[in-house]
């Protein structure tokens, strides 16, 4: 059965894009433009519940960061935050409430269609491994010189400070990282990583490689941590200070 979709958003043309966008990728959508009216709609009963959420941040009767508040207090679906304002800090907050990914306007509908794929995925597969055997081991924390990163958590930290990276952003470094002193071609990457091969094609992954630089290294533009490797790809360094 199709994925069932919730678009939050107040453009009524954007609305009508998105949704017309994912019913043609495959997914069920509903649309609302208010903020009390996705929490009302969310807490109803759902056979089977939504999948995800496309959430916009600036909605007329209320904030976006606090109907992911609203909404992380009483469910775990999936929240993928759109945001047209500049300011970090509120991608930021809203990673912390809870939204798995957040993407800035204007964006390309096929980049939304494959972060929200990738959050999909995820979900699924932590679904499964939890009906597979319990609980899953925890992952030990990979730790190289001053950046730790933390599997379970979905959390980089430098010297004790968060990183801040989108969900996609850290499955690429995890994925360097669990590899380290390996070269990987962007086609391994996004294999690893279960990303849209469209992604690979369009080299849109070393724009994430030069966020995730951005994130992790002292200074991004003689980078230490994450090397590119001409003609090959990316190596993640074993050795750091």
């Amino acid at each position: 059965m199709a994925d069932h979709i919730l678009v939050v958003e107040d453009d009524p043309r954007l609305a009508e894009m998105l949704t017309e966008y994912l019913e043609q990728a495959g997914f069920r959508v509903s649309s609302v433009a208010l903020g009390r009216d996705a929490l009302d709609l969310l807490a109803q009963p759902q056979q089977p519940p939504f999948g995800a959420v496309v959430l916009d941040l600036m909605l007329p009767d209320m904030d976006g960061l606090e109907v992911c508040r609203q909404l992380r207090a009483g469910a775990d679906t999936p929240v993928l935050m759109l945001t047209a304002r500049g300011d970090a800090i509120d991608r930021i907050v809203g990673l912390e409430l809870g939204a798995d990914d957040y993407l800035p306007k204007p964006f390309e509908p096929r980049e939304l269609l494959a972060r929200l794929r990738a959050i999909l995925r995820r979900r699924r597969g932590d679904e499964a491994g939890g009906q597979a055997g319990g609980q899953r081991p925890a992952q030990r924390a990979l730790r190289f010189g001053r950046l730790e990163i933390e599997a379970d958590a979905r959390a980089a930290r430098l010297d004790g400070a968060p990183c801040e990276l989108t969900s996609y952003q850290f499955d690429l470094l995890l994925a360097l990282a669990q590899n380290a002193g390996r070269v990987l071609s962007r086609d391994t990457l996004m294999a690893l990583v279960k990303g849209e091969h469209i992604e690979a094609f369009d080299r849109s992954i070393d724009v994430h490689m030069s966020r995730i630089r951005a994130a992790v290294e002292d200074d991004p533009k003689k980078p230490r941590r994450i090397i590119t490797v001409r003609g090959a790809g990316y190596l993640f360094a074993k050795v750091q200070d």
